[in-house]
């Protein structure tokens, strides 16, 4: 079936098409209407669920582990603030091995009060242990939802997972999508059957106080549980393909062959610069485009390939780390360390300011000027009002 919906309707129905039991979540704006449908869903006898209203994010979070812990498929969503204030519960789930699924939606942190979109929010929780999905467009951000809980899933994983999408930019924003039949999703996603579940007349110890000789062997199988999400997740989008059609991967590659300057980008950007691609390729221009879908586990293997023969990278970040780069340039740096061409770091679109096709071109033209040039900086602000200091 077919039809127009928005970012938060698309997450919605992935949700729906999955069949968690147990919906908690606490409105912020720009995510609200994602559970609010799901409400309507419930209401309309249309999804078997129980929504459970709770007093903030953080008892969200504390909602779904609790009911996740039983062996319950769940579900919420949040965005901005309210992630930040789900931060211990995030590290919590991570540390209990449950794959809780979670749409965020990406919304720039106050103060100042901002409701648009950057990823600050979602990078800035890079490091709990939850897999991350950035989505593109609507139809991808129901995919992702029904992906993400196969992948989280795994016994080979077994780790909750975040699939975001940009505040306004897709949240509110309507196009069409194809809605899988739900027969074909029960095939795709069996029910959760969650090894270390509760269960009653059986008292264990659960997140209990654990010592030193201990502790550090169960943080090194989840990291060893994050690198195996990497041969979950190929599977997970062969099977996708074959039941749905629709193909994707870690990481997704626009006319790279033949280009010797390559754009590195997450999220809604990626579609606005494929047309820059296409644009610039008509001209002449030998550029390329690699989008990042998956964040964590990062998609190194991938990004290696795809970028150690280009002359000069440009990676856009849609947030800034107040480190030496941003988190995606940082990453990339990495993959790339004892390969590497020139890489320059781009900060872009804070705070939901538009990212032009005219300042792509121009990231464009001066990653081109590294390339035969090298570096004059390794980091810029782009279309920044009276420039940088």
């Amino acid at each position: 079936m077919k039809a127009v919906l928005t970012g938060n309707e698309s997450a919605a129905w992935g949700a729906r098409l999955s069949r968690p039991k147990i919906v908690a979540a606490y409105p912020i704006t720009p995510q609200t209407t994602i559970v609010e449908k799901i409400a309507d869903f419930i209401a309309n006898g249309e999804m078997d669920a129980t929504m459970i209203h709770v007093e903030s994010e953080h008892s969200a979070m504390a909602t779904c582990i609790s009911a996740e812990a039983t062996g319950v498929r769940t579900y919420t969503a949040t965005s901005s603030q309210g992630l930040a204030l789900m931060h211990e519960m995030l590290i919590w789930a991570a540390g209990a091995r449950l794959p809780i699924v979670m749409s965020v939606v990406n919304r720039a942190f106050a103060p100042p009060w901002s409701i648009w979109s950057d990823h600050m929010d979602t990078v800035a929780e890079r490091d709990t242990g939850w897999l991350q999905f950035y989505a593109e467009n609507n139809q991808e951000t129901l995919d992702s939802v029904i992906l993400a809980y196969r992948i989280a899933e795994d016994r080979d994983v077994l780790l909750p997972a975040m699939v975001t999408e940009e505040a306004f930019i897709l949240s509110h924003t309507v196009e069409p999508v194809e809605i899988p039949d739900q027969g074909a999703v029960d095939d795709y996603l069996p029910p959760l059957d969650l090894p270390h579940r509760l269960r009653p007349g059986e008292p264990v110890g659960y997140g209990s106080l654990m010592m030193p000789d201990q502790y550090m062997e169960i943080r090194y199988r989840m990291a060893r549980a994050m690198r195996r999400a990497r041969r979950v997740e190929e599977k997970a989008y062969e099977d996708f393909w074959d039941t749905f059609g629709r193909l994707y991967a870690p990481v997704e590659e626009y006319k790279m062959d033949g280009a010797d300057v390559a754009l590195v980008i997450m999220g809604s950007i990626a579609s606005t610069a494929k047309d820059v691609v296409d644009s610039l390729r008509e001209r002449g221009r030998k550029v390329g485009l690699l989008r990042i879908r998956t964040f964590r586990p990062f998609p190194a293997e991938e990004v290696r390939k795809a970028l150690s023969s280009m002359d000069a990278v440009a990676v856009l970040d849609r947030s800034y780390t107040f480190g030496h780069l941003g988190a995606l340039a940082t990453e990339v740096r990495s993959a790339l360390y004892g390969s590497s061409p020139p890489i320059k770091n781009y900060i872009v679109g804070l705070g939901g300011r538009d990212v032009r096709v005219r300042d792509l071109e121009w990231i464009v033209s001066d990653i081109e000027k590294v390339a035969k040039e090298g570096l004059d900086r390794e980091i810029t602000w782009v279309n920044l009002r009276g420039g940088e200091e």
